[in-house]
């Protein structure tokens, strides 16, 4: 998840007292062929197929997208589903409660920068207020927008089932439990019934093009027959109940054996054993700015305090607002961990919480079964130590999805996995941390990034971050319409409605812009673009073979 909890600060200003409901009601039921009126796909001829010489798969993986968010903290937060039995008009419908001064509108304001008084917060049919490339709170990823991008050339899909204790108990409304365990296993049922709804559209049981796998082998068969391989992850700051409480770990290893059996009965292949906050597993890598103060206060009321830290040299966390190097001097190790506010030193700092006992039972329960490590989120000290584990066994089942870790630390996943996927930012971008060429030119420059085989992207859709702007030279080099993708469709602009979507003017807006952005980053690469193709169309198959790896 990216940048999501500045709006802790504005919800626990507002002194809101929740609701809690306790259960979850599935949502649509599959329906026999598509909804009249449906969002099309505006692809004007089919690529090839999919599978190259010695069953190579041959397409993109997005290794970071949250498919399921509607249903996720609580149920209540986000305007609009992937799927709806009424279609997109159902779907993609406005929502009351993010008009006006109403708590999702509000919300939406702090985390997207929207005017909040707007009294038009109308989706379907018009789509004048969303969905944007920095919409936070409205769907972006409905299923047929994923259907243009998988025609575009997407073969797997990472879907992280994604739960915050925090941000659900401080939404006023919700309906289901906020327990984070009870968010994944929602949403692990809603990302069925979207393949049953899918499903359905194309004739019945197995038929649709969108496939959940269990297994790589299930992966290369699925992206082998040219439909798209559905994977499921976790990330989670919560993970099987395990935070802490001042330093009381408030799980068991028996909780963790019971959590890594249910995770994989649920089809679950790949875990964040950190996300947002410290927890009993390890130390978090510290969000930067305005929005670190914030996450920290999500840290304090999860662990009862705030992050501890102090300098370090080479690899390190991000550097935070609230910084005096004087205050820092006089603090027990250089922390601010039992302070009133937080303090830190000044310039690069790390997490002063490494890896735990549980989280060495962790990884190495997951080394077990096979299961792929996400290093992001993870503070330079816990990821070395993770890192030192996997190194001295060799394996492979470790990557970084969407550009959440330190050089260092992807740099040592690389050699480890031969795989790496960059957030899915504009091709260019003033600052080369939110241009996605900067970054893969700087990962394929790092010391290992010779051994990459395939390269992949984080869409982060749906996860509280924004999407690729429009590129800022976008006006003198237009992707031209109709375009060809990488994988030799030939498609035209988005329509939604009545409204025609553009990557030029309105960046990724939604999820089946991605189909634009995939063409647009390998034309806005110049020279590199022939290897830039083949590394994005060599994506599929480098995480297969990855996750093969890791299970062998």
């Amino acid at each position: 998840m990216g940048r999501y909890l500045r709006a802790l600060l504005g919800v626990a200003a507002s002194g809101v007292v929740a609701v809690l409901v306790l259960s979850y009601t599935a949502g649509a039921q599959p329906v026999s062929g598509a909804v009249p009126g449906e969002v099309g796909v505006d692809v004007v001829s089919e690529a090839p197929g999919s599978v190259a010489g010695g069953g190579a798969v041959v397409g993109l993986v997005d290794a970071h997208a949250h498919l399921t968010a509607a249903v996720a903290f609580g149920g209540e937060l986000r305007c609009g589903e992937p799927f709806a039995a009424g279609g997109a008009a159902e779907a993609l419908r406005g929502c009351d409660e993010h008009a006006g001064a109403q708590p999702g509108a509000l919300l939406e304001a702090i985390l997207g920068g929207t005017d909040p008084m707007s009294a038009d917060q109308q989706g379907w049919p018009d789509f004048t207020q969303w969905p944007r490339n920095n919409t936070q709170l409205h769907e972006q990823a409905y299923y047929r927008g994923v259907e243009r991008a998988w025609r575009g050339g997407l073969r797997v899909v990472n879907v992280l089932l994604v739960a915050n204790r925090v941000i659900c108990e401080l939404y006023p409304e919700r309906g289901s439990s906020c327990d984070e365990m009870d968010q994944i296993r929602v949403q692990a049922r809603y990302l069925r019934d979207m393949q049953d709804y899918i499903d359905a559209e194309h004739g019945g049981a197995g038929r649709g093009w969108f496939r959940i796998v269990r297994t790589p082998a299930e992966a290369r068969a699925v992206a082998g027959q040219g439909k798209l391989a559905v994977v499921v992850g976790v990330e989670s700051s919560e993970l099987f109940g395990c935070r802490h409480i001042r330093d009381v770990a408030q799980c068991t290893t028996a909780d963790i054996d019971a959590g890594l059996d249910e995770m994989q009965a649920l089809g679950v292949s790949n875990l964040y054993p950190v996300h947002k906050f410290d927890n009993a597993f390890g130390g978090t890598r510290f969000d930067e700015g305005a929005t670190g103060a914030a996450v920290n206060i999500g840290n304090l009321l999860t662990t009862g305090t705030w992050w501890a830290a102090q300098r370090c040299d080479g690899a390190a966390d991000n550097e935070q607002a609230l910084a005096s190097d004087l205050i820092a001097e006089l603090l027990p190790g250089g922390t601010a961990g039992e302070t009133v506010l937080p303090v830190y030193p000044s310039g690069p700092i790390c997490n002063v919480r490494g890896l735990t006992d549980l989280g060495r039972y962790l990884i190495q329960g997951m080394i077990a079964r096979g299961m792929i490590i996400n290093i992001d989120h993870m503070g330079v000290r816990t990821a070395r130590e993770v890192l030192d584990i996997l190194e001295s066994v060799g394996y492979a089942g470790v990557m970084s999805s969407h550009t959440w870790s330190d050089r260092e630390i992807i740099d040592r996943t690389i050699a480890l996995s031969r795989f790496v996927a960059s957030y899915a930012h504009a091709a260019h971008d003033p600052d080369p941390k939110l241009s996605f060429l900067a970054e893969w030119r700087a990962n394929r420059a790092a010391g290992h990034g010779g051994q990459i085989t395939g390269y992949g992207f984080g869409s982060d859709v749906n996860g509280l971050g924004p999407q690729a702007p429009p590129r800022p030279d976008a006006a003198q080099t237009p992707l031209r319409y109709p375009f060809t993708a990488p994988n030799g469709a030939v498609l035209d602009r988005h329509r939604f409605g009545t409204r025609t979507f553009d990557i030029n003017t309105d960046g990724v807006a939604q999820y089946g812009l991605y189909a634009d952005w995939f063409a647009d980053i390998i034309q806005a690469a110049g020279d590199d673009g022939p290897t830039l193709a083949r590394d994005l169309m060599n994506g599929a198959e480098s995480y297969v073979a990855m996750w093969e790896s890791a299970r062998a």
